[in-house]
């Protein structure tokens, strides 16, 4: 065999017209760094620049919420109706810092539906009343929506796309994964509607259908616009395999640029890269490597084989041989990272050199140790390590956006415990 045709630097046209500069993408983190207005501030500067310089082509920003009353997390940024011009002199900011040397920032847009946190959101909104528990915090039962403020929630995604390209975002993604309000309203689980909001999966499906077009309509036809879709929830009586591949050959027609497949929500661990069920070890291997280092990358391929824009997969990919075996084989067109990104911003152009053959997520760092797995049941150990693993990479980016190098040697307890503080007081902060 000869050499790769695709390599990490080969630039990737969009069917918009717009070409991002190689074939690393940044995998959206939510950041926290918003001031209390929800405005984005010289932390995110800051976090960008570094990502910016990095050599990552594309980095899509963490969720910026559309509602207020609906945050994803006590720190969002959010974008709300007409913007002052403050608002939007930090938006500009905010992108202009990630494209200073020639990468492509797009601000990922959402709605936390019942996923908002109680310290955040008093009363959270679902397609129907079906709570939830979290791992990380305690929610409020959700409320029905009416049919009013579903309409009303579709404009505020245009709204914030067309806010986003007038601050200079080069592109927008629309979150519809990880159990938020648009992965809500897929799941047969969450949406029990029997309006024109829920049934079949064609009704489930009609909510992100008129995100997606209404965003388009705000921004014109030659403006990236992408997804974030779920391969599965991995849930049963959830969003299933079957249902994204029937939802991935509808949006063939609705204009998308680029399709990023990932799975789980914060009700199942696969999210984070945990199998912890055998519906999700039952999926057939794949022989390739990239397929066993990264955990939806069996799921990519077959979308890949489907969809008629690129698709990026995320979640796992840490050799740059993988990386180079997926762009090549059919998985993927673009390949994402996140957590690499949070120990080391120049990762991106350390792989494209071949400066390294595999990433660091400092696994010997993000570990419970012995005496911390003390006390603790097999499963509590797992959700205990699952969250500190969380934390911890929380709180590097929070080194590097308020200008310090990543602190790996956190322990794991440690970290949580510096979260929770820091979190408690931007909720306190909140208007």
């Amino acid at each position: 065999m000869g050499e790769h045709r695709i390599q990490l630097d080969t630039p990737l046209p969009l069917p918009c017209g717009a070409t991002l500069p190689n074939r690393l993408g940044k995998s959206a983190m939510t950041e926290g760094c918003a001031d209390h207005l929800g405005r984005a501030t010289a932390d995110h500067e800051r976090l960008y620049r570094l990502w910016g310089r990095g050599g990552t082509g594309l980095l899509i920003t963490g969720n910026i919420q559309v509602d207020r009353r609906s945050l994803e997390r006590p720190g969002n940024v959010r974008i709300e109706g007409p913007q002052d011009a403050e608002q939007m002199r930090r938006l500009s900011a905010m992108a202009e810092a990630g494209q200073e040397n020639g990468a492509h920032v797009w601000a990922q847009i959402g709605h936390a539906g019942r996923q908002a946190p109680a310290g955040a959101c008093p009363e959270p909104v679902a397609p129907s009343s079906v709570p939830l528990k979290m791992l990380r915090w305690q929610q409020q039962a959700p409320r029905a929506l009416r049919e009013d403020e579903i309409e009303n929630i579709i404009w505020r995604f245009g709204n914030a796309a067309r806010v986003a390209k007038e601050a200079g975002f080069r592109g927008v993604q629309v979150h519809g994964a990880h159990g938020y309000l648009i992965s809500e309203f897929l799941s047969p689980r969450v949406n029990q509607r029997t309006d024109k909001w829920g049934g079949d999966l064609k009704a489930r499906a009609r909510f992100l259908l008129e995100v997606i077009r209404t965003i388009r309509a705000a921004v014109g036809p030659d403006y990236p616009v992408g997804l974030k879709l779920n391969s599965a929830d991995f849930q049963k009586g959830g969003f299933s395999h079957e249902d994204s591949m029937q939802v991935v050959e509808w949006l063939n027609h609705e204009g998308l640029d680029l399709l990023e497949l990932t799975g789980g929500t914060y009700e199942h661990l696969s999210l984070l890269g945990v199998k912890v069920d055998n519906q999700f070890e039952r999926e057939p291997p794949r022989a390739s490597t990239a397929a066993r280092e990264a955990y939806f990358a069996v799921y990519a391929a077959e979308a890949r084989g489907i969809a008629k824009m690129p698709v990026m997969s995320t979640g796992g990919f840490r050799r740059r041989e993988s990386m180079i075996g997926a762009l090549n084989d059919g998985t993927c067109d673009l390949v994402g990272l996140a957590r690499p990104l949070c120990v080391d911003p120049e990762i991106s152009a350390k792989l494209i050199r071949g400066d390294v053959d595999e990433t660091s997520v400092y696994e010997h760092t993000t570990a419970l140790s012995e005496a911390e797995k003390q006390n603790l049941l097999p499963d509590e150990i797992q959700t205990a390590t699952v969250l500190g693993q969380q934390a911890f990479f929380f709180m590097t980016l929070y080194d590097m956006a308020e200008g310090r190098l990543p602190h790996v040697n956190r322990t794991l307890p440690g970290a949580q415990a510096e979260l929770v503080a820091r979190e408690d007081l931007i909720t306190r902060n909140l208007i």
